[in-house]
Order: structure tokens, then sequence, then C-alpha cells
């Protein structure tokens, strides 16, 4: 059965704009998109009425760089936040700035995670509030009384803490009653892994009872010209990653009137373009400085396409775990190729003169020394990425383009890294130091409290 918006609900001559944001769930966790195991009626009840993206990519899979590229259009090198934790530059415009200059409201609702407030100027904020759950819940009751009373065009983030760990404390569930992927099936009879899974699938179930609740509001209160776009910041299973597992979100929209119900896309999206499509929508011009484009043509018409590429950066510093192995990636809906900067087969020529900086390049690779300089995977036969054809001499014309075209991206994007051994940087990112003990991270006692700032990169913005 279709969306039913009630007769007396306000008639907007904008659309109005939804934008729900699950926090760490896999792609491949929702009925939707193929997890039988899993009970996610919300989202499948969208799916149902709108279209389902199955290429719809973050460029980073971690918590605030990935919010960043949504909220401004522009990936994470070119935005200044590809660190967690870190601030986007503050000549950076984001959706406050673009769509409060055509008329719209815009809110966030929940967990937030980007600064600084100059950038993300929020005309309304609301936080997330306690819940019966581990973690916070989405603030409904203000949600529901903002779609009962709004005067103008509006565009609401709604941003959930749920699935994010720490998950419900609930009893195990037999390894059949989950769901395994070549990723993981190693794990399937682990104790501790049937526990967190379980755990994580009754969090995931936590976050579709929320957003039901705004879907009832939504047809109670709004008309049918309402975009409402539901997503996952990234996936659980590859966070701090470049495989798709961490990359490729969930990513279904519904507009009645414009989107076909129950249609599925395999066009490349990105979150960069969530921006400009928002711009185009209300009515005016994307801006060139935005990185993304306009998937608009693709709500109207499944078979459209926007991109030939999309791209992923990896950054393992500026987190409790923190190390030096960044990595950068190009995607085709064909082809994946990754390239991992600070491998152990490309260390020595990132080593300088400074040996406590060499310490750390070497502790980064060797924490990673199962992952090679180059990766290149066929996606359409291998969508999991577990056959590496970087060696593969028949396949060396399609790693030298993608290879070629990173390497453009990358200068394009003021990367900080060139794209090449030999330039490996540590970041400096005083949360999180590379030379200090804690939760998640041992140093060896002759490095503690070795580095100065001089031995850094500072990124002053």
């Amino acid at each position: 059965m279709g969306v039913c918006f009630v007769s007396n609900a306000k008639k907007t001559a904008k659309p109005n704009i939804i934008f729900y944001l699950a926090d760490d769930q896999d792609k491949y966790d929702y009925g939707c998109y193929g997890n039988d195991f899993i009970r996610t009626p919300a989202v499948d009840q969208l799916a149902r009425e709108g279209m389902v993206f199955e290429n719809a990519f973050t460029a980073q899979s971690i918590c605030a760089p990935s919010r960043s590229q949504l909220l401004t259009g522009n990936y994470p090198l070119k935005n200044g936040c590809f660190i967690n934790h870190f601030r986007t530059k503050p000549d950076i415009k984001s959706v406050t700035t673009y769509l409060g200059d055509l008329g719209y409201e815009v809110i966030l609702a929940g967990k937030s995670h980007v600064q600084p407030a100059s950038v993300y100027d929020w005309d309304i904020e609301w936080p997330s509030v306690k819940g019966r759950g581990p973690r916070k819940d989405i603030p409904l009751d203000s949600i529901q009384a903002y779609f009962k009373n709004s005067e103008k065009p509006f565009c609401m983030f709604i941003t959930s803490y749920y699935p994010h760990a720490e998950y419900f404390d609930v009893p195990s569930k037999p390894a059949d009653s989950l769901k395994f992927y070549p990723f993981n099936e190693h794990l399937k009879m682990n104790k501790a892994t049937l526990k967190r899974k379980s755990g994580y699938y009754r969090s995931v179930e936590e976050d579709n009872i929320h957003l039901a609740q705004v879907l009832q509001y939504v047809e109670e209160e709004l008309d049918d010209n309402t975009l409402f776009i539901y997503s996952a910041d990234h996936g659980v299973s590859g966070k701090f990653t470049v495989y798709d597992r961490g990359l490729n979100v969930p990513f279904v929209a519904r507009w009645p009137k414009v989107i076909k119900p129950g249609t599925r896309s395999d066009a490349l999206i990105h979150y960069t373009d969530v921006v400009p499509t928002f711009i185009e929508m209300a009515g005016g011009e994307v801006v060139p400085q935005v990185d993304g484009k306009s998937f608009l043509p693709i709500l109207k018409d499944k078979s459209a396409e926007i991109h030939e590429y999309v791209y992923g950066v990896q950054t393992n510093q500026g987190i409790l775990a923190a190390s030096v192995f960044p990595a950068r990636m190009i995607r085709s809906k064909k082809f994946k190729y990754i390239r991992s900067l600070n491998s152990v087969e490309v260390l020595d020529q990132n080593f300088g003169e400074n040996a406590y900086v060499n310490a750390f390049l070497n502790i980064g690779a060797n924490k990673h020394k199962n992952i090679p300089y180059e990766e290149l995977y066929d996606i359409e036969k291998d969508p999991f990425e577990q056959n590496n054809l970087a060696h593969d001499v028949s396949y060396n014309t399609i790693k030298q383009e993608l290879a070629t075209e990173l390497k453009e991206w990358m200068k394009e994007q003021g990367d900080i890294l060139t794209g090449e051994p030999g330039y490996m940087p540590l970041i400096w990112t005083p949360k999180f130091p590379l030379d200090k003990s804690r939760r998640n991270l041992s140093v060896p006692d002759s490095l503690e409290n070795t580095l100065k700032k001089e031995d850094y990169l500072i990124l002053d913005y």
C-alpha cells in the first residue's frame, strides 16, 4: 500500500526536504538490500514507495568526514574535514547558507558531529534526547510540532545515534539467524561476534521504530510535495577503510508524483551530490565550488547517469586507535582501484631523517601489513572485494587509467599527499596523539611522548 497524505496537509510551492541519517549501519543489513534476517520495516516501506540506490557512496567511512561532505557538497579533502573530530574550513559554505539564501529554513534534529558553527549555521537545532536504549533518541516531539506549525519551505536533517555502538544488551542469536558475508563469514561461530551482532540488530530495529514515527508525522502533517531521503553515514563493517562495505551506503528516496514507486537505480551518486540536488530542487543554480552534481535527473528517470567515477579517502590518524596508514580510492560502476600510501611495500620510500617519525610510520605500515600498496577489483564480478587484480597483467591498462584519474583528482582536491610514496606526514591531532597510549592504542615505552609538535603537519583552520 502506498503512502497516503492527509487532505488537510499544508500545501507548499517549493518542496519540503527531509534527510534521515542513521549512524554506522552496513548497506547490506536492510530487508530492501537483501538481508531477510533483520527487521527494517520503515526503510523497506520507503523502498516500496520510492527509489533504492545501489551505488550511493560516501567518501570516508567515519562520522565527521562523512557528514561534512553531505552538508557542504565538497569532498573531505577540499572541505578540510578528512580526519574525525576535525573542523571544516571556515571559508566553506554549507547547506544552511545555500538553502537559506533560497528561502528555506534549515534544521538539524539530533546528532551533529560537525563544526564550526559559522559554517553549519542552523536556523533551528534540536539536540538528541534521553531514550530507553543505550543511545540518545532523535527529538520526536520537536519534529512533530515543527511539521504541524511550519510556515515556510524547510530542509530538515534528522540524525540518529542508532545503530552506532554501544548496542542493546540482548541474548545472542544463533548464527543461522544472522546474515554473514565473505568478509566476516570466518567469525560466524565466534561467541563475541554473535553477541555483538545480535545487539547491533536490536539497535537497527530501534532506529526503524524512530523512523516509522517520523514517517507517520510526515503523512499526517505534510503534503506530497516532500522529498524524504533515508541513508546511513557509513558502514560499520568497513569503518575507517575505503572498501565498499564502508563507503557504499544505503540510500532510499521517496517523493510522491516525482519518483516512481518501487524503482531501483544503479547510477553512481555521492554524498557530495546531496547539496547540489537540494539547490536545484529549491530553484537555485548549482555553484561551481561544490564537487557534487545534482541527481534530480535520476529521481525523475532511474536510467539517468551523472558520474563516471566517485572517490574515497582513508585517514587512520585522529582516532582512538590512531596509526599512519592513508589510502585513496577511485570507483566506477565496474572497477575499484585503491592505493595505500604507507603500505609495507613502499614504507622505506617514506622514511626521512627523523628516527621517531620513521618509527611511527613503521608502526602504521605493520599494523596493516596485509594490505598491499595497490588493489584493483572487478566489482561486478567480485562485489565484496575478495580477489585483488592489481598484479594481473591483463588488467594493467585499466589499472593505469584509474591510477592516473585518481592522482588528478587528488591534485584538484588540494590533497596533502601526492599519490606517490616519499612524503608521509604525521598530522597534528591533539586529542588523539600517536605517541601516547590509551584505550585501543598501546605505544611502546621507548616511543611514549617522543614526538614534538614540530614533527607534525599542522592543519591550522
